[in-house]
C-alpha cells in the first residue's frame, strides 16, 4: 500500500556536495524483523561517470590544500559524527542487525576515531633525503595525492570500514568515490549530511549506493579512479583484480579469514575463555578477525570444551535494540541459510554440535520471530579437511578442535588459503615468540584478542588479501612517491 511505503527511509546518491535522486531503488531489509524498511539507490554507470566527474573536479583544489588545513575539516567531521553518536549507533543497530551496545561501543566510536586518527597521522609524516657528496647531488623524495579513488567497503562494520577508508585517502588530498554494501547504506548517507558543516568542499567526498555487480563495477572499470580499496570477499577480489587490470590500477583488498585461536595447556583459562568467546561471537561472529577455529592442547581440551560451552548458552540472542542481548541478527536471510548450511554439514561429516542451532530452541521477542537470528554454536570434533574448518562461514559458528604439539597445531594452522589473523594463549614467552613468528598470519594476538594500534600495518596474507592498511601504509597507498635528484 501507499500509506506503507510512504514511511519508507529513501536514500540518496551524494554527487559534488548534493544529494541526487536515483532512477531505481534496491529494497534494504531490517535483519531483525525480516521487513524491508529503506530504498537504497542501484546506481549503475550514469551515477558511477558523475561522481567520478565531481571527484576529479574537486581534486585540484583539495589536493593543493595544506596537512593542516585538511587536518582540522577531518577533526571537525569527527566531531560533528560524535555529536550525533546515539542516532548513528541506532541506525547501524537497525540496518545491519548488530546490538546496539556493539554499535555504540564499537563501529561509531572506531569510525570518529579513523578520521582523528588520520587528521593526527597526516601532520606527521616526514620525505626521505640522501646525500651523495662524491657526485655531488642530493636525493630527495616528495609525495602527492593520486586522484579520484574508489573505495569499496562491506556490510559488516559499515561506518566502521567505510571511514577506515574514506579518512587517510581525503588526509592526503585525494577525493573520493565510495560505494557502500547495498545491504547497510544508512550510515554513510547519514555522514553525507554532515560533510558540507565539517567544511569538506563540494566533490570531494561522494558516495554512490547500488550492487556491487552494478555500482561497483562501473566504479572499478572507471578509467579515471586509478585507486581501488576494498574490503570484502575473496571471490569479488579476484574480479576487481580482473577487471582493474588493463588499466594497472593500484588496489588494496583487505579479505577473508579462517583465523585460528591456539590453546595451550599453560593457557590462562579465565582470560582465554570470555575472550576467545568474543573472538567467535562477537558481532554474530560476522568479523574478518572473527575466531573459527580453535585447537586446543590435548590435556585441558575436556576442560576447555565444558567451560566454553556452559559460558556460550549463557550469550543472549534477540532483539538488538535490548541493551542485554549480546547477539543481534545477521545481515540477511541469504546468509543465515547459508551459515545454517555449514553446520549441517558438520552434522553430516559426523561432527558433533554442542550447542546452538539445531539443538538449542530459539525463543524470540514477538516483534522479532521473522528476523534473521542464530544462537552461538560450537561444532566439535571436525575434520582439518572439513568445508566448515577451510571455508569461511562469517557467523556465529565456531570449531573446537583438540591437537598434541606445538609444530602439528603450526602446520594445521596453516593448512587454508586463508592468513588474517590468529591468537595464541600461553603463558611461555618462547613458545609465544616461536609459534607467533611461524604463523602465516597478518596479525598475531597473544593472550588478547582485536587489541589494535592504528598506526601499525593491518592486513592479511595468502588469501586474505593484498596490501596493508594502517598510519604509514594507508599513507603510502594513497600517495604517489617520487624521488628527485639534484646535482649542485
Amino acid at each position: 500500500t501507499m500509506a506503507h511505503s510512504e514511511a519508507l527511509l529513501v536514500l540518496e546518491n551524494f554527487i559534488g556536495g548534493r544529494f541526487v535522486p536515483c532512477s531505481s531503488y534496491i529494497d534494504s531489509y531490517n535483519p531483525s524483523t525480516g521487513d524491508v524498511y529503506c530504498r537504497v539507490p542501484d546506481s549503475g554507470k550514469e551515477e558511477v561517470e558523475a561522481a567520478v566527474k565531481a571527484a576529479k573536479a574537486a581534486f585540484p583544489v583539495w589536493s593543493s590544500k595544506s596537512l593542516l588545513e585538511r587536518s582540522q575539516i577531518l577533526n571537525k567531521l569527527a566531531d560533528l559524527i560524535e555529536c550525533d553518536l546515539e542516532a548513528f549507533a541506532q541506525a547501524e543497530s537497525k540496518d545491519q542487525g548488530k546490538t546496539i551496545t556493539f554499535a555504540k561501543t564499537v563501529d561509531i566510536p572506531r569510525a570518529v576515531y579513523n578520521f582523528r586518527f588520520f587528521a593526527s597521522s597526516i601532520l606527521h609524516h616526514t620525505t626521505e633525503c640522501t646525500e651523495m657528496a662524491s657526485m655531488g647531488c642530493v636525493h630527495y623524495t616528495s609525495r602527492a595525492p593520486v586522484g579520484v579513488a574508489g573505495l569499496i567497503s562491506p556490510w559488516n562494520l559499515p561506518l566502521y570500514l567505510l571511514t577506515w577508508k574514506i579518512a587517510p585517502a581525503i588526509a592526503c588530498g585525494n577525493t573520493v568515490v565510495a560505494k557502500p554494501s547495498e545491504m547497510t547504506s544508512v550510515t554513510a548517507w547519514m555522514m553525507c549530511k554532515l560533510l558540507e558543516k565539517a567544511g569538506v568542499p563540494h566533490g570531494v567526498v561522494n558516495v554512490v549506493f547500488g550492487t556491487g555487480t552494478k555500482a561497483g563495477e562501473a566504479l572499478v572499470c572507471h578509467p579515471d579512479v586509478p585507486l581501488i580499496s576494498f574490503t570484502g570477499s575473496t571471490l569479488t577480489a579476484q574480479r576487481i583484480t580482473e577487471k582493474s587490470a588493463p588499466h594497472c590500477k593500484r588496489l588494496s583488498l583487505e579479505l577473508g579469514g579462517k583465523n585460528p585461536a591456539i590453546i595451550f595447556d599453560d593457557a590462562d583459562l579465565t582470560q582465554c575463555i570470555p575472550t576467545t568467546l568474543r573472538s567467535s561471537f562477537a558481532n554474530q561472529g560476522e568479523i574478518c578477525l572473527c575466531t573459527s577455529r580453535i585447537f586446543v592442547q590435548r590435556g585441558i581440551y575436556s576442560e576447555f570444551l565444558k567451560r566454553f560451552v556452559a559460558e556460550a548458552k549463557k550469550w543472549k540472542v534477540g532483539n538488538p535494540s535490548d541493551p542485554t542481548v549480546n547477539v543481534g541478527a545477521l545481515i540477511s536471510k541469504e546468509h543465515l541459510e547459508k551459515v545454517r548450511s555449514y553446520v549441517k554439514k558438520a552434522q553430516a561429516e559426523g561432527a558433533r554440535v554442542l550447542c546452538g542451532e539445531g539443538v538449542d530452541s530459539l525463543a524470540l521477542p514477538t516483534g522479532n520471530q521473522k528476523g534473521y537470528f542464530m544462537l552461538p554454536t560450537v561444532i566439535a570434533e571436525v575434520k582439518d579437511e572439513s568445508c566448515c574448518m577451510q571455508e569461511e562461514i562469517f557467523g556465529p559458528v565456531t570449531c573446537v578442535v583438540a591437537f598434541d604439539t606445538e609444530e602439528e597445531v603450526i602446520k594445521r594452522a596453516n593448512s587454508v588459503k586463508y592468513g588474517l589473523a590468529a591468537t595464541v594463549w600461553s603463558s611461555n614467552v618462547g613458545r609465544v615468540h616461536r609459534v607467533a613468528q611461524r604463523l602465516q598470519s597478518g596479525l598475531v594476538w597473544t593472550n588478547c584478542w582485536l587489541v589494535r594500534d592504528l598506526n601499525l600495518p593491518f592486513g592479511g596474507m595468502k588469501a586474505s588479501g593484498i596490501g596493508r592498511e594502517g598510519a604509514k601504509d594507508s599513507y603510502e597507498f594513497f600517495t604517489e612517491v617520487k624521488t628527485i635528484t639534484i646535482k649542485h
